[in-house]
């Protein structure tokens, strides 16, 4: 056997254990298609190389030596992976206004002064307003995708975290410890993982992290002063399982308790500075005076994808995010270098656009939206399709190539489209192939009882 038809021998052979391996992975995620695409990559991708073995004819001609620089001109050709400007991360101009926010007009009681004030400012917002209060509502019995069961889980974890309002701030002890800024910074970073958040990244606060006015609660139309030098954003991974299941009951409950998961570790971490002797604020769910992507996409933590959502580097958008402000020194990160790669990516990609149930993802590239190139969801229609389900939907997280699971194939795959211009564009097709272009909703996980109602 000559070297070359040795080389391609031993390339066969890998090429098809990838192949095997990948699927068996894909078959431990009980992925049907994909596991019948692995397997016929299996059996169709050695077949080249295997061919100068099978056939002396071909092992004497110059099919090997042929085949082995084609295959090698792959190589620098994967490895193209320029920083195009018009993919680069923009940075906001202008603070956003909380009470503009779905949440804080949710709150809004038709006929109460704010409500009036408001729409009076915003008249433009109160036909497709009327048209959400019409539906529903989250969590709601008469909803879409109620369950007893997942929706008193996902209540029960908003009423603890309503419980943690009351400790977001505080008084900072008067004997401040004096910490080196790197040890410090260490110390909170391997403190705030070890409690089970996926990543934790540290930035200095711009006036755009904050939003000029409260929208929430008591606070609604109270100003908020910049005063924080340092943000400390973290996230915690929400479980494939259940986000996989969207819009169904799980997706919320698993919403939910990872809102709680990452607001419990922020409200210690806020009072752990409070006792060294700085200023420190929590900011957790229902309880923002900052937005929490912003802040963790300029920590380093990932880049603002299509759907408006952080998208990370292992988990995608199936994250949820808690932020700390203080006035402690801290070391602070860089901005991810995931953005130009992400932006890119998320450019060719839209399947998050096409699989919206209330068609509120924009198809287009990124536009110059509130003076600053992005992507803007369709906040009232994405509500109103939460108002319909009873859930926080979730489907553009469920189908997200970004999204899969944390495990060493589908990192491999994040990897390559990180690195590689050329495999940015071949992910989006392998992935419409192995999952689908409209992948459907799974079942929820068996343990959560199955309840008529």
């Amino acid at each position: 056997m000559s070297p070359t038809t040795l080389i391609n021998l031993i390339l066969a052979i890998l090429i098809f254990t990838i192949a095997v391996a990948g699927g068996l992975v894909l078959a431990y995620e009980r992925s049907c298609r994909a596991v019948f695409w692995s397997i016929i990559f299996a059996l169709i991708l050695p077949v080249p190389y295997l061919l100068p073995t099978l056939f002396p004819a071909v092992a004497n001609s110059y099919y090997p030596l042929t085949l082995l620089f084609a295959t090698a001109l792959l190589i620098p050709a994967f490895l193209y992976n320029p920083k195009q400007k018009k993919f680069a991360p923009k940075t906001p101009l202008q603070q956003h206004d909380e009470r503009a926010t779905m949440f804080s007009r949710r709150e809004l009681v038709p006929g109460s002064k704010n409500f009036e004030v408001y729409y009076t400012a915003h008249p433009e917002h109160l036909t497709p307003d009327t048209t959400w209060r019409k539906k529903p509502g989250l969590l709601n019995p008469k909803s879409v995708f109620y369950h007893p069961v997942s929706f008193a889980a996902a209540e029960a974890s908003f009423q603890t975290i309503s419980k943690l309002s009351t400790f977001i701030k505080g008084s900072k002890n008067k004997n401040q410890q004096k910490l080196p800024p790197r040890e410090l910074t260490h110390f909170i970073k391997k403190w705030i993982k070890k409690q089970g958040m996926a990543d934790v990244g540290i930035t200095q606060m711009q006036n755009y992290h904050y939003y000029h006015t409260k929208g929430r609660g008591k606070t609604y139309n109270q100003p908020v002063t910049p005063r924080y030098k340092n943000g400390i954003a973290f996230t915690v991974e929400m479980d494939e399982a259940f986000i996989t299941a969207a819009p169904k009951g799980s997706a919320v409950m698993e919403s939910a308790e990872k809102y709680l998961k990452s607001g419990v570790p922020a409200v210690q971490l806020a009072a752990f500075l409070r006792e060294l002797g700085y200023e420190a604020q929590a900011h957790i769910d229902g309880n923002y005076e900052v937005v929490c992507p912003l802040v963790a996409r300029d920590a380093g933590l990932g880049q603002i994808g299509r759907m408006g959502l952080l998208m990370t580097p292992k988990q995608g958008p199936r994250v949820r995010i808690a932020v700390v402000t203080t006035n402690a020194p801290l070391e602070t990160d860089s901005i991810s270098s995931l953005a130009y790669s992400m932006n890119e990516f998320c450019t060719y990609c839209k399947k998050c656009a096409i699989v919206c149930p209330g068609q509120s993802i924009p198809f287009h590239a990124r536009k110059m939206q509130d003076g600053v190139l992005r992507w803007k969801i369709n906040a009232e229609s994405c509500f109103t399709y939460w108002q319909t389900a009873g859930t926080d939907c979730g489907r553009c997280m469920a189908v997200c190539p970004y999204a899969h699971a944390d495990n060493f194939l589908h990192n491999s795959i994040r990897y390559g489209i990180r690195h590689s211009k050329i495999f940015r564009r071949i992910a989006v097709v392998l992935d419409d192939l192995f999952y689908g272009k409209r992948p459907s909703s799974k079942s929820m996980p068996s343990w959560i009882p199955s309840i008529k109602v």
